[in-house]
């Protein structure tokens, strides 16, 4: 769309208009609106990963962003002034290093004036340290905030060291309340779990946090210690969930190490044994369920945002049902979680903007960030409220991929089983066991 830098187009402009039109976005020409010099254009950069082992969390991407530059194409208004809006988005490949380069690139090269980072440790930790060593202002969402928080430095009950770097969603408490709920459920088991939690800031955060917090629960944690992303062989680990009877299986892998566990699961026995399958980091995407084929059936998930979130954009005023059917419908694909994970991070970025008495300075919109309070199409955020500083917790829902109901153009379906998180969320189904 002319007028914005994409370094990953997404949909045709054709698509965008016949979209944003069935959501009531209308259009005008940007450019009559505004004066020529760069303080009246506010430049957005958004780094997530499109492409690479991480690809899931990026796929509905452009199709996110080219919606929400439809509603922008007229300009943002913010204390009676219209901006420009130019939303320049990257491709960290699932590469650190690369999201810390590309990071640096659009603080220097692009001069943004805040950031958006999306999904994973792997994007968001090297992306928030650019930020705050640069004095740029930041905004993530889409992993454990204790990864975010304290993976990058911060040190329980001592003052935050961050600035400029801001973090909402979920968190190890929202898992353990869901966790609990759901395992305490239907589904009968003999309370031993078995753990595979990689050696990564997401595993060490939740080796260090939840685990012991489930174990306090009558529950007993089967750990065979972590192991490093990329693993081929789990056979020792399977050999100790089988001696130990884990009637439960829990994980935080990147999907193709879960694809990779799962499978020589089931080939050495193990799968016949687990209960509850409850998977998160992956299996969180229908792609990820689609590549196990029998496997996937009734793996039990956590989902950040549902198309049954009874919430609305701040940003573009589009409901759940209505995002996800408008993504089907052009793209072809089902929809995923992230859809909402993605437009509640514009949501609370230009909220954050348009609340700033004056967004082309940084320290304003960093201030504007630490006093955001507003709901979003994925529920509250409240930097106000905690847990820590620089941190709004967000909901984790209970959910199951089950297989999809006879007419259905897709495979599986995504269904709601637990909601003690967020009590607004409708709870669709009971969890199955897996076998």
């Amino acid at each position: 769309m002319s007028g914005f830098k994409s370094s990953n187009p997404g949909l045709s402009r054709r698509d965008v208009l016949r979209v944003a039109g069935a959501a009531g976005v209308t259009f005008a020409n940007p450019y009559g609106a505004y004066a020529s010099d760069s303080e009246n254009v506010l430049r957005i950069g958004f780094v997530s990963p499109r492409t690479g082992p991480l690809a899931g969390f990026g796929q509905t991407d452009g199709y996110v962003l080219e919606h929400a530059r439809a509603t922008l194409a007229k300009g943002l208004v913010i204390d009676g002034k219209t901006y420009k809006v130019e939303v320049i988005d990257k491709d960290t490949q699932s590469d650190p290093s690369r999201a810390s380069q590309l990071a640096k690139g659009l603080i220097t090269g692009d001069n943004v004036d805040m950031m958006l980072a999306i999904s994973t440790p792997e994007v968001i930790n090297p992306v928030s340290d650019a930020c705050e060593a640069a004095g740029v202002p930041c905004l993530s969402t889409v992993m454990p905030w204790e990864a975010c928080y304290f993976g990058r430095g911060a040190k329980p009950g001592q003052p935050s060291p961050f600035r400029w770097t801001y973090h909402f969603g979920f968190g190890v408490d929202e898992f353990y309340r869901t966790y609990i709920s759901m395992w305490n459920g239907d589904v009968k088991t003999n309370k031993k779990v078995g753990v595979l939690y990689p050696n990564d800031a997401d595993g060490n955060a939740i080796r260090a946090n939840l685990a012991p917090l489930i174990a306090k629960q009558g529950f007993t944690i089967i750990d065979p210690g972590p192991y490093e992303d990329g693993t081929t062989d789990y056979s020792a680990q399977i050999a100790l969930f089988k001696r130990e009877r884990c009637e439960i299986f829990n994980t935080f892998p990147i999907p193709p190490d879960f694809a990779a566990f799962w499978r020589q699961a089931a080939q050495q026995g193990y799968t016949k044994m687990v209960k509850i399958c409850q998977v998160a980091k992956t299996g969180l995407f229908p792609s990820d369920i689609e590549v196990l084929g029998n496997l996937g059936f009734s793996v039990a998930s956590a989902c950040y945002w549902h198309k049954a979130f009874p919430y609305k954009s701040s940003l573009t005023g589009v409901t759940g049902t209505d995002l996800a059917d408008g993504y089907e419908k052009a793209s072809g694909k089902q929809w995923t979680q992230q859809l909402g994970a993605t437009l509640s991070l514009l949501d609370a970025g230009f909220e954050t903007l348009k609340r700033a008495s004056d967004p082309k300075k940084k320290d304003v919109v960093a201030k504007s960030l630490s006093q955001l309070n507003m709901t979003t199409i994925g529920g509250a955020v409240n930097f106000s409220s905690g847990p820590v500083p620089n941190v709004s917790s967000g909901p984790i829902i209970g959910s199951q991929w089950v297989k999809a109901p006879a007419g259905s153009k897709f495979k599986l379906d995504y269904v709601i089983t637990d909601n003690a998180t967020d009590r607004n969320v409708p709870v669709q189904t009971k969890l199955l066991p897996f076998s």
